[in-house]
């Protein structure tokens, strides 16, 4: 009888033993009423008396709900689902605060989304999303606080609006990329336009320079060719009366100087009527230079 009894209290003790791992709470009922919330660690509770009501996750939970259908403020009809995180914060709210409340966090979820999305019309709802977020999780968060759960973030997944509603949209995208196109290749044209306009300018002016530089230089040139032979003349005139040339000789070279006048580019030759004044002339420009000659060489 003795080891009978002694089993049945092992029996007892094993079977009453808790071990809580981490991130998880157990909420204890004695005799149908709450009596504790089991955290992480050993406990003991009294088999047959306390029972678990419930097993709790403390972590992080993600809820992928279905997709509601809701209807903005322009009386169009779409498709909406969210992803809501939330956190269970207090296990004995959670287990008597509200019947099965993953449900009841879905049906708070849709009836709060269509009360946002009917006061926004169909562009907002495209292009608003952080603000749907954002008043989703405030309401959520504040409805769920005395069920002992804490909502960190509700997003957003997916906007299905209607077919129809679907392909105006594209048409519209593809209307707008149509136009951004044209306007960047009108631009393209534009700035090409300026960029041959600037080049034809530049090759104008670096001709009109060149041009002008040769001009120039040729001037340049013919003057210097101009003062080369008439110091070529005046050496020769010079060296014919230190040799003591008479005047036959003067106006040899008188007829040789016409000759090479005549041979030149010149249209018009003007002759004198009397010859001899060339002749007159080259004596005269002689006796000129052999007068600063003294001069030059003091």
């Amino acid at each position: 009888m003795g080891w009978i009894l002694l089993i049945i209290l092992l029996l007892i003790v094993v079977f009453g033993v808790k071990i809580i791992p981490q991130s998880r709470a157990k909420v204890i009922e004695r005799l149908g009423s709450y009596h504790a919330t089991l955290q992480t660690g050993l406990h003991y509770v009294i088999p047959f008396i306390d029972r678990v009501a419930s097993d709790i996750s403390l972590k992080e939970i993600v809820k992928d709900f279905a997709p509601q259908p809701v209807i903005t403020k322009d009386n169009v009809t779409m498709q909406i689902d969210t992803v809501v995180y939330f956190q269970i914060t207090d296990p004995k709210l959670y287990t008597y605060g509200v019947d099965n409340p993953i449900n009841a966090i879905e049906n708070l979820t849709a009836t709060t989304l269509r009360n946002i999305i009917g006061d926004l019309e169909l562009d907002q709802t495209l292009t608003s999303r952080d603000i749907i977020n954002t008043k989703m999780r405030a309401i959520l968060d504040e409805a769920t606080d005395p069920w002992g759960i804490k909502v960190n973030r509700v997003e957003v997944k997916n906007i299905i609006p209607p077919r129809d509603i679907q392909e105006a949209m594209e048409k519209q995208m593809r209307a707008e990329r149509e136009r951004r196109e044209k306007i960047l290749q009108a631009e393209g044209e534009k700035k090409a336009a300026i960029l041959i306009a600037e080049g034809e300018k530049e090759s104008a002016i670096l001709r009109a320079d060149a041009k002008r530089e040769t001009h120039i230089r040729e001037a340049e040139g013919e003057a210097q060719a101009i003062v080369k032979i008439q110091e070529a003349t005046a050496q020769g005139i010079r060296l014919l009366k230190e040799a003591g040339a008479d005047e036959s000789v003067l106006k040899l070279k008188s007829y040789e100087a016409m000759v090479e006048v005549a041979n030149g580019q010149s249209t018009k030759i003007i002759v004198p009527s009397d010859l001899q004044n060339l002749v007159t002339a080259g004596t005269v420009l002689a006796e000129t230079i052999s007068k600063k000659e003294p001069k030059n060489k003091a």
